[in-house]
């Protein structure tokens, strides 16, 4: 039996801080003449008071190391226990979401996902657009510590090839954690501070500076415009593009840095592929703007190089209707989406280093069909790849696209078109943002779709963002037994 004791105390202690994070925009309401203050001032005392009661009540557990099971399970509920507390202001502010909306934007929120169903984003209290851009910065950071401390332990979708890389952690998986993580937030409230800086000098006002910095570390993509980053463009667009970058590098290489050297993030494979990739998909997207649509080149670079970076990252911003451009750029973002940034990461969707892995198998069997007595093996990053390894990356290419299936199927019974249900399965899944197609394409939002599709595409942000297998794991009768 799993002694829940452990996970509740973590969980108790993350809704608690949660909650003294909404004094934020409890201040930012006050200072523009709010009245909805009150409303994050309601739900930071709900979320203080039921968090720290979790924690106390389970204090007793505090110190001990957590097994297997309960890192999978506690890894799982931090993700859903979050964004019930975050939906919070949503449903008692000026907005007064229903629950399913409420939690829709504020687990694409924690999850980086960035698709949303608010709309006049424009006239919403300060208060509650700071709140939404401060989920996801809590999302990406969060994202990060899991993917370098608990994937790799735990041996999902094979993130073990980077457990060297991200320290050992067996048997002290939390006093681990907040060392690791203690070096990540300083780094990313770093990368944050830069953004924020750039923003300002290129002519963002401080409120928007602020809060979309949050969104683009974190590549998350929320805006406070209706218009997303349509209503920046220009030099913004390439401040965006570079930052997202950032902040879809492995962040165990900034560390590196830190520590005196740059020659990792310099040699390793999926960073050269993930950069490779933004930069031919750039080029020709420019191409095709200059030869098909009459486009002039910096312009056709610059949207090309914003959006490119921006789906491929996952974070979702649209500074353009990019549908309009054709079919080739339609389906090129849709794959681009399915491709994702690296491990370790603010970034979501399969990864780079998974398509490396599956290439470098499909390789050596090539290889092997034409030489029948060579014994080859897939190497990554100049290391034989273990059996293990290429067994976890298959499995979890098996269960990402039946979850793109069966979702697309189960979203189009509730009546979606056949375009917004396999376009809203994949960018759930893959955590990207808007989908296509003129209901949640870059131009619209996920308001009108029916309550069972919205609760569909929340629990596919959660199963994404956790790298799938971590959460159906849960699922299967062995992994509750002792």
């Amino acid at each position: 039996m799993i002694d829940p004791r452990p996970i509740v105390y973590v969980i108790g202690l993350v809704v608690a801080f949660l909650g003294a994070t909404m004094l934020v925009p409890v201040a930012v309401d006050l200072y523009y003449g709010s009245d909805d203050w009150a409303v994050f001032l309601t739900s930071a005392a709900i979320s203080v008071v039921v968090g720290g009661s979790m924690a106390i009540a389970t204090a007793n557990t505090a110190g001990r190391g957590l097994t297997i099971q309960q890192t999978f399970l506690l890894t799982t509920l931090i993700w859903i226990a979050l964004p019930i507390f975050g939906a919070l202001p949503f449903m008692l502010g000026e907005i007064g979401a229903r629950p399913v909306d409420a939690f829709f934007e504020a687990m694409s929120g924690m999850t980086t996902t960035g698709s949303t169903v608010f709309s006049g984003l424009d006239d919403l209290p300060r208060g509650l657009l700071i709140w939404r851009s401060m989920l996801q910065w809590f999302g990406g950071v969060g994202i990060i510590v899991v993917a370098m401390v608990f994937l790799p332990e735990l041996r999902v979708g094979g993130m073990q090839v980077f457990r060297s890389e991200a320290f050992e952690t067996m048997g002290k998986v939390l006093p681990r954690a907040v060392e690791i993580a203690g070096r990540i937030v300083w780094i990313y409230l770093g990368l944050t501070t830069a953004a924020v800086l750039a923003y300002l000098v290129v002519g963002l006002g401080p409120f928007d500076a602020i809060n979309h910095a949050f969104t683009t570390i974190s590549t998350g993509g929320f805006s406070t415009h209706d218009a997303s980053f349509g209503a920046f463009q220009g030099s913004p667009e390439y401040i965006a593009s570079v930052f997202m970058v950032l902040g879809s590098l492995p962040f165990v290489r900034y560390i590196q840095i830190i520590q005196g050297t740059a020659r990792p993030l310099l040699t390793d494979p999926q960073v050269r592929a993930y950069l490779g990739v933004i930069l031919l998909v750039t080029l020709a997207m420019t191409l095709f703007r200059l030869v098909v649509n009459g486009d002039h080149f910096e312009h056709g670079f610059r949207e090309g190089l914003f959006n490119v970076t921006s789906i491929i990252s996952g974070t979702g911003f649209a500074s353009v209707d990019y549908q309009l451009w054709g079919a080739f750029p339609v389906v090129a973002f849709f794959f681009l989406g399915l491709v994702g940034g690296c491990a370790g990461s603010t970034a979501c969707s399969v990864k780079i280093f998974r398509y490396q892995l599956l290439f470098a198998a499909v390789k050596a069997q090539i290889r092997a069909i034409h030489s029948p007595h060579g014994v080859f093996t897939p190497r990554y990053a100049g290391r034989t790849v273990g059996e293990d390894v290429l067994s976890s990356v298959m499995a979890f290419f098996v269960m990402f696209v039946v979850s793109l299936g069966l979702l697309s199927v189960a979203l189009s019974l509730t009546g979606l078109d056949t375009t917004t249900a396999i376009s809203g399965a994949a960018t759930a899944l893959a955590n990207v943002g808007p989908g296509l197609g003129d209901i949640i394409g870059p131009s619209g939002n996920f308001a009108t779709l029916n309550d069972t599709a919205k609760w569909l595409l929340t629990a596919a942000m959660l199963v994404g963002r956790l790298e799938v297998l971590s959460v159906y794991v849960l699922f299967t009768a062995r992994f509750w037994r002792d």
